[in-house]
């Protein structure tokens, strides 16, 4: 398992080398990228500020990363997610789930990007072309999507 909150960019491949490197047991790996999009709203966005509460945010994210490891047999997985100021075009978040077998990789690599969205202590602010700028707030979706792995979504206690 490895948690990294960071302004540097990252290598995908460079990454998935680290989780994989001289492993046998390896049969499928799963990545998603997040990029900064260029609109938003209607909007066009000159770029975003990611800001975080550092220790409390790494320390969620390594939770969010063994409560996957818990539900799924995962050989090994990464979570590197960027902040300060982001273009459209440059990359946000990077999840990498390592395991014997597909469906247990991508579950879990879908399971993390929900939890990401709505667990993990960032705070992201939108700077729109023309000068305004506004927090982004949570949305109803990303929840949604989250509940799906609890069964809140189809009314289960969760």
């Amino acid at each position: 398992m490895s948690v990294r909150v960071q302004a540097e960019d990252f290598d995908i491949s460079v990454e998935i080398a680290r989780l994989t490197q001289g492993r046998s047991d390896v049969g499928a790996i799963v990545t998603f990228t997040g990029t900064v999009r260029g609109s938003g709203g209607g909007q066009a966005i000159d770029a975003i500020t990611l800001e975080h509460y550092p220790g409390m945010t790494e320390a969620e994210l390594e939770r969010i990363e063994a409560r996957a490891h818990q539900r799924w047999p995962l050989q090994a997985s990464s979570i590197i997610h960027r902040i300060g100021r982001l273009a459209p075009g440059e990359n946000i978040v990077l999840v990498v789930t390592v395991s014997a077998h597909r469906q247990a990789a991508f579950e879990a690599a879908e399971f993390l990007m929900d939890y990401l969205k709505t667990e993990a202590p960032f705070w992201k602010k939108e700077d729109i072309a023309g000068g305004s700028a506004h927090w982004v707030d949570a949305r109803a979706a990303d929840n949604a999507a989250r509940d799906r792995w609890t069964g809140k979504a189809k009314g289960e206690p969760g």
